[in-house]
């Protein structure tokens, strides 16, 4: 019982992000998360 509980907030909280993710004005926040990230490990690497 616990276990489809879990699977059901789980796919909620999955179908939030999801929906989130579609906003333009988000999209141009993960970009950007993004790319500070891939800038920062790349210069650990060097």
């Amino acid at each position: 019982m616990a276990g489809m509980i879990r699977k059901l907030i789980v796919s909620g909280v999955a179908a939030r992000v999801i929906q989130e993710a579609r906003k333009p004005q988000n999209q141009a926040k993960l970009k950007k998360m993004v790319a500070d990230f891939q800038n920062k490990n790349s210069g650990k690497r060097r």
